[in-house]
């Protein structure tokens, strides 16, 4: 089997790209909880799985495996912009906790 060559980037830099792209991106400092990614399996279906445990993920009832690729990306991007904004959230309400902590308006 004779490889096409895209004009995409090859390598070491381009497996990385790959591997940072199927796990949903660069997590950042926030906490890790919710962190999902996609993956091709043998049979070339896609799974959409925690990052950090490797088990797929279930969505009403049902395991996100078996999936096309358009499928498991848009699992992938829902379920991560999910935990987005819980994190955002939860640092608002930190923030203003810090706040009322520092004017006095709430005793530690």
């Amino acid at each position: 089997m004779k490889l096409q060559d895209s004009g995409a980037a090859s390598g070491p830099s381009a497996i990385a790209i790959d591997t940072w792209e199927n796990e949903g991106g660069a997590p950042g400092r926030e906490p890790v909880e919710g962190l999902f990614g996609r993956r091709i399996e043998p049979d070339r279906s896609w799974t959409v799985y925690h990052v950090f445990t490797g088990v797929p993920v279930r969505a009403g009832g049902d395991a996100m495996v078996g999936l096309s690729r358009s499928d498991a990306t848009d699992g992938m991007m829902s379920l991560n912009r999910r935990g987005t904004g819980r994190r955002k959230e939860r640092i608002r309400l930190s923030a203003l906790a810090q706040s009322a902590t520092e004017t006095g308006v709430c005793e530690t």
